[in-house]
């Protein structure tokens, strides 16, 4: 397949669940997906979801909604960049370098939506519960299904999110499979054989329960295979994601830092200022003299040049990333590797542990902890594997029943039902996560 018809079908507007359904040139299929995901529950429960300072008392901090909103405006920028020249290589017809934006954006809205609440220490609080509570070990799960459990990753929550769980009559929110596969930066499940090398390889973006429908994506799309029917090599777009993805939250995460005092202006400056290299004009820096003002001129300046830096590097290995032989960071092969490394290694001596963070987040693994346990066997109960009391009655009723399962009752299947606890809790907000623990230990109850 010539490169020409391999990007056709990388931009396919097929619909998962819904076959292939028109859009306008007014609102193209990838616009509508971008509206859909903004208009979802699960989208909007991220404006009380950990970016890296949970439950932070500053208005002016981001949180997991803004950061995606960030993310997806870099990525518009980058998708049309690379998609005009893409367009102007291959002769494409019938696309703008505007659709290639528009996916990069709303695989970009959608990144995080299967983040648990505070941030990614939750994950770490799942995973952790899963691997010690002895609940795995009572019922026969294959190691793909227990691997879902005690590797658990957000990813792989936020692919079940927009393709089953948002909308469960549809199910989901039937997105494009280019959008699909652009958001899915880990197209491979939780186990497998042997490890798989790459970036690609690091992570796993579906779980069991969720592989069906993520085939159907990889077929429609045309992606790579790496093991037949079950790991795949990213879509090129994905890689687009993940710049957008690195860029905002590396050097909004610094800006944010220098906000609330744990890295200095001085050192937050001059970060940047590596990073906006000759981009920065010295007569507009000069003219500014409040250090936020500075920061806000360095971190734009910032953003531009590394975009400007991934395009290159994604044009001049086109043909390697088509054929799937590319699998590394583009900013990682950019002439701004170093700079990136110096703010990483800032942020993770000092902005990652920074002792609020690190108090509330370390709190998150007795708050999560403690509902999965609750609720998890509550439903175990409910499914004969354990004593119904009086209590785990009264959890069963508090569990939504989307997440219960046929008329109510807890999913006779044992893997099934112990991922939908697992998705009603990942689900809640970092609020109301700490309010509901809080109600049912009696810490706090309603007057």
């Amino acid at each position: 397949m010539g490169q020409r018809k391999t990007w056709e079908k990388l931009l396919s507007a097929e619909r998962l669940g819904a076959g292939r359904t028109p859009g306008s040139p007014e609102r193209t299929a990838f616009q509508q997906d971008y509206d859909r995901i903004v208009f979802s529950s699960a989208f909007r429960r991220m404006k009380d979801k950990t970016q890296v300072f949970p439950l932070s008392k500053s208005d002016y901090v981001r949180t997991r909604l803004t950061h995606s909103l960030e993310a997806s405006c870099v990525g518009r920028s980058l998708g049309a960049v690379v998609g005009r020249e893409i367009i102007a290589r291959h002769g494409l017809k019938n696309v703008e370098s505007g659709d290639f934006g528009a996916i990069v954006a709303a695989a970009c809205l959608a990144h995080d939506i299967g983040n648990p609440p505070f941030g990614h220490a939750g994950e770490d609080a799942i995973r952790e519960w899963f691997r010690s509570s002895g609940l795995l070990d009572r019922h026969q799960f294959t190691p793909a299904q227990r691997a879902d459990f005690e590797r658990y990753e957000g990813n792989a929550q936020g692919f079940r999110i927009v393709s089953r769980l948002q909308s469960p009559a549809n199910p989901g929110l039937q997105l494009t499979s280019a959008v699909l596969a652009a958001f899915t930066k880990y197209p491979r499940p939780s186990h497998l054989p042997t490890a798989l090398d790459g970036k690609s390889g690091q992570k796993f973006g579906f779980f069991q329960h969720d592989a069906a429908a993520f085939a159907e994506v990889a077929r429609s799309t045309g992606l790579v295979e790496r093991i037949p029917g079950c790991a795949w090599r990213r879509h090129p777009l994905a890689f687009l994601v993940e710049v957008a993805d690195d860029t905002c939250y590396l050097i909004v995460d610094l800006e944010d830092a220098a906000r609330l005092g744990f890295v200095s202006y001085r050192d937050a400056e001059c970060l940047l200022g590596e990073l906006a290299g000759s981009a920065v004009s010295g007569g507009r820096l000069a003219r500014l003299h409040d250090p936020k003002e500075r920061l806000e001129y360095l971190r734009a300046k910032a953003i531009g040049y590394l975009l400007e830096s991934a395009a290159a590097v994604f044009l001049e290995n086109e043909a390697a990333i088509l054929a799937g032989g590319f699998d590394d960071g583009l900013l990682a092969r950019s002439p701004v590797a170093m700079s990136l490394e110096a703010v990483l290694k800032l942020a993770k001596e000092t902005i990652y542990t920074a002792h609020p963070a690190l108090e509330i987040e370390t709190a998150g693994f007795e708050v999560l902890g403690a509902l999965l346990a609750l609720f998890a066997d509550a439903v175990e109960a409910g499914a004969g594997h354990g004593r119904l009391t009086t209590r785990a009655q009264m959890l069963l009723k508090l569990l939504p029943a989307q997440f219960r399962g046929h008329a109510g009752q807890p999913d006779r299947e044992p893997y099934v039902r112990l991922l939908r606890v697992a998705d009603f809790v990942a689900g809640m907000t970092d609020s109301y996560a700490v309010d509901t623990y809080r109600k049912l230990k009696g810490y706090a109850l309603p007057v």
